[in-house]
């Protein structure tokens, strides 16, 4: 993770080196991306990097790490439009973030370019990890505390954890499949409603006995 000293440096001269690493790891595929290139478009010694950070997954990761927090305001501010609502939030993200009118967020679109010029690299690598070496789950820790549990089965911290995974993971490959092909947006928006109102509602006319579930989780964990 960054250093103290990068932490310190002027605001115009951090964001012109983070300028610079948008711009190289969103030109050049990930494995090829350069260290010297980074500095050169900063206009920084290359001995300073090193006093910034590890290497460039340090980097990136760190890169992340701002997306993370940009996303997290987003969701907020939904959360608090909607109630808390899981289900009703991702709806309203995906008309914010894939509105044509007003144009793909300028951070979300870094991350985009990022995943068009290295189709099939593992994201996962490069994200932190959490003490058990699992990806983090900040972002969702975070939001806890501003969701409305009424009505859910379960309250616990995992069960509710889970929900909001498959939540987002459902926003997300709409939203990616909303970037490839802008014309078929409504037909990705109505997939998204219907998968959230599966995860909310199950797909199955009779829930299992709370104790065969609870046997299942166990066994699972």
């Amino acid at each position: 993770m960054s250093t103290d000293r990068f932490l310190r440096l002027p605001e115009e001269k951090r964001n012109r080196f983070l300028n610079a690493a948008w711009e190289e790891f969103t030109t050049t595929r990930f494995s090829e991306a350069s260290i010297n290139q980074i500095v050169r478009k900063a206009g920084i010694p290359r001995g300073s990097f090193y006093q910034y950070f590890n290497d460039k997954e340090d980097l990136f990761s760190y890169l992340l790490d701002d997306v993370r927090s940009h996303v997290k305001e987003i969701y907020q501010d939904a959360l608090a439009e909607t109630g808390g609502d899981i289900f009703a939030v991702q709806m309203v993200c995906f008309d914010r973030l894939t509105a044509q009118d007003m144009g793909l967020d300028p951070m979300l679109a870094r991350c985009v370019r990022f995943l068009r010029r290295n189709q099939g690299v593992d994201i996962q690598k490069l994200v932190p990890k959490d003490q058990e070496g699992r990806p983090s789950q900040v972002l969702l820790d975070d939001l806890m505390g501003d969701l409305n549990l009424e009505g859910f089965r379960r309250k616990d911290r995992m069960y509710v954890q889970n929900v909001m995974a498959l939540a987002m993971a459902a926003l997300g490959s709409a939203f990616m499949d909303s970037l490839m092909y802008p014309e078929r947006r409504e037909c990705f928006r109505e997939e998204l409603a219907l998968r959230l109102e599966i995860i909310q509602c199950g797909c199955c006319t009779k829930a299992p006995p709370a104790e065969a579930e609870d046997e299942k989780i166990l066994i699972s964990s």
